[in-house]
């Protein structure tokens, strides 16, 4: 007889378990979300161990290695050794096999694995990378050889070579692979010749790219923000290296350019910058300048236009034409010293750059340790390594890294200690751009005001709602320093803007201008500045040096102040930005007149409907023994190639300003809505006509629609 089972006691016990865990459900989704959030901070080390007679030592184990952070032993989870072979390979072949109509052997394709994981076992990791931007048409064909004969006849089997090139933006043409046929087909279809020049030297014209297109890693910013902004190479470096972190491999990236000049806007910070994401990612620059051994003539080469004036008999024209060879030279020796690698200058086969960094990339082993110093504080960690056992190998491998830093965390006091850290730390930030014009101005014999406008794109200022306005707030902190290192003057402001609901929807396309002066003497000085917008925490650092002249000593030329390019006047009340301290300075302002400021144009673009403003002054003319007035003239001209667009008529002033010292004040006014769009070169054209005295200052102004 079969057991009798009660359903209807089953069916109240399945119900009350309904019940509960119903109720349970509702329980739990009432209360707040919990998550669980673990971090780590992953620190790889690329290490080479070699004996006394320069040779890679092999074999060791993890065991052999003693890390440290800081002094403080730090233990190691990530242990690999990379076997590099120097076997060259014979000439590839594909090719010519695709054309009869036999297949190549298809390339060793990566595995696939987890981030952090070595992806590419036993093999060379190398970069070529090229900058269409900075170079003209004939190197980019030499720098485009010497990649061809390096892959044709120099490529080891252990070699996995990408291919990037950067002209306004950064593209990863071939992420690493072993097919040469592959290579060479991208190499050879370069647009040679098509983006000669600085980028951004057409205004007019936009690139075409996608921004879901994947192989686009970086986009210069092409607004009148960078059009001649020098660091905007640097930047696509900075992000070619962020790229490349996510692989703890050993990389070298190849820079093929003509040199990374310091004209436009100078911004130290940002090659300082670059350099250490590029210790972080343990990527090594070498760096190729492809003009090669450079003869220049005295007055130009056949591509340019004969030089005027004396200084091409002085010899004035060939050393300032050399000094500037050697700026451009100079930035990129520090990527490649800086990072551990090697600079390929004034040297015609161009192969020895890359062969140089395949030399230098030899069998190495991989450490990897997760920090235990938990602070994100952004301060350097020195990493040492030693080999207890065998204390003779010589240990290659990078000095430290500089830790991260969180804002979202920070009280006000964090805040203002970051800030003041900041100008010490040596790891600037560049997440917000900043461009900076200093200009001085003499007030007596001994003291000059030097004005300071400083320039962020409000498009990267992040806004917070407060009632029915939008609020941004911007810290500045500043300093200078004069040759020996003293303090000469520091500012530290804090600006609030307020949106109305108008203006919020015009502020992406607007940029902020933050302005303050100094009272400084004669001198070589440098500043360091930063600004932070305080509702994500972005920061932009700017450093560069400049020069306070001794106008007394000037003897030969007109003893002339900077020349100030502006498109803007506004009314002291309505200046968005401007240092608190600066009341005492307003008397002896000299771009404020009648409670108007003209602003400096820092980055020299205008648009048509805008006038062109000028301003300069002119020091101790010589004066008519008669009156005892001076008599100095001036003109604007505008030139667009080698053709004059604009000159204005003659200003003739003939009497010494009543609020400037010995100085005579010009102020220009010019409608541009005659000027074709395009790139300009304005001139003022300067005559002291009792002293038979001239100058002639020139800067690049471009002209928007």
């Amino acid at each position: 007889m079969k057991p009798r089972i009660n359903t209807n006691k089953h069916k109240s016990r399945i119900y009350l378990c309904l019940f509960v865990f119903i109720r349970g459900f509702i329980l739990f989704a009432s209360q707040p979300e919990v998550k669980f959030e673990a971090s780590s901070n992953l620190v790889v080390v690329n290490l080479t161990v070699r004996d006394r007679s320069g040779k890679i030592v092999e074999g060791l184990k993890k065991e052999d290695f003693q890390v440290f952070e800081d002094d403080k032993a730090q233990p190691v989870s990530v242990f690999e050794f990379q076997q590099l072979k120097d076997e060259t390979l014979p000439p590839p072949i594909g090719v010519a096999r695709s054309r009869m109509g036999v297949e190549a052997p298809p390339a060793a394709e990566p595995p696939k694995t987890s981030p952090g994981e070595v992806r590419y076992k036993d093999r060379r990791l190398m970069v070529l990378f090229f900058d269409l931007g900075s170079m003209r048409p004939a190197e980019e064909v030499r720098a485009q050889e010497a990649a061809l004969k390096f892959l044709s006849q120099q490529m080891n089997a252990s070699d996995m070579v990408a291919l990037m090139t950067f002209s306004s933006s950064l593209e990863l043409v071939e992420d690493f692979t072993d097919d040469r046929e592959k290579l060479i087909q991208a190499i050879q279809a370069l647009p040679i010749g098509e983006m000669a020049g600085m980028p951004g030297e057409d205004p007019e014209s936009a690139d075409d790219l996608s921004e879901e297109d994947a192989n686009v890693l970086f986009m210069a910013d092409d607004t009148e923000f960078n059009i001649f902004n020098t660091d905007r190479r640097l930047s696509a470096l900075e992000a070619a290296t962020r790229h490349l972190s996510t692989m703890p491999e050993k990389k070298a990236l190849v820079y093929f350019s003509s040199g990374v000049g310091k004209t436009g806007v100078e911004n130290q910070s940002q090659l300082r910058a670059t350099i250490n994401e590029a210790q972080r990612a343990n990527v090594v620059f070498y760096t190729i300048d492809a003009r090669g051994l450079v003869a220049s003539a005295p007055g130009g080469d056949a591509t340019t236009a004969a030089k005027r004036g004396s200084g091409i008999f002085s010899g004035k024209t060939q050393r300032d034409r050399m000094m500037k060879v050697n700026d451009e030279q100079d930035t990129l020796y520090s990527l490649a010293a800086d990072t551990g690698g090697k600079a390929l200058l004034d040297e015609n086969d161009l192969t020895l750059g890359i062969t140089q960094a395949q030399k230098d990339l030899a069998s190495y082993y991989i450490l990897g340790y997760y920090s235990t110093n938990a602070a994100q504080d952004g301060r350097f960690r020195r990493i040492r390594v030693r080999l207890a056992s065998r204390p003779q190998l010589k240990l290659d491998h990078r000095a430290g890294y500089y830790a991260n830093k969180l804002f979202k965390n920070f009280n006000s006091a964090d805040k203002e200690r970051q800030l003041e850290e900041a100008l010490q730390l040596g790891n600037p930030k560049t997440e917000l751009p900043l461009a900076i014009e200093i200009n001085y101005f003499r007030l007596n014999r001994a003291s000059y005001f030097v004005p300071l406008a400083a320039k962020v794109p409000a498009s990267l200022i992040a806004l917070a709602r407060k009632g029915s306005a939008e609020t941004a707030e911007l810290d500045f902190i500043g300093q200078v320093r004069d040759s020996k290192g003293t303090l000469a003057g520091a500012v530290r402001d804090t600006i609030k803007v307020k949106l109305t609901n108008a203006t919020a929807a015009e502020w992406s396309k607007r940029a902020l201008e933050y302005d303050t002066g100094f009272l400084l003497a004669p001198g070589v000085y440098r500043i360091r500045f930063l600004a932070r917008e305080n509702q994500e925490g972005k920061m932009g650092t700017f450093e560069t040096r400049f020069e306070v002249p001794d106008l007394n000593n000037e003897q030969d030329g007109v003893r002339m102040s900077s020349v100030v390019w502006s498109s803007q006047r506004e009314a002291l009340t309505s200046a968005v930005g401007g240092a608190s301290n600066s009341k005492k300075l307003l008397a002896v302002h000299p771009l404020i007149h009648n409670g108007q400021k003209l602003v400096p144009s820092i980055t020299r673009v205008f648009r048509k409907n805008q006038n062109l403003y000028v301003y300069f002054e002119v020091y101790d003319p010589e004066a008519e023994p008669d009156a005892k007035l001076p008599s100095v003239a001036a003109s604007l001209s505008l030139y667009r190639g080698r053709s004059k667009a604009f000159e204005s008529e003659p200003v003739r002033v003939s009497r010494f300003a009543e609020s400037r010292n010995q100085a005579v004040t010009f102020q220009f006014q010019v409608p541009l809505a005659g000027l074709k769009p395009g790139r300009y070169t304005c001139q003022m054209n300067v005559v002291d006509e009792v002293g038979r005295k001239f100058a002639f200052p020139r800067a690049p102004l471009v002209l928007l629609p």
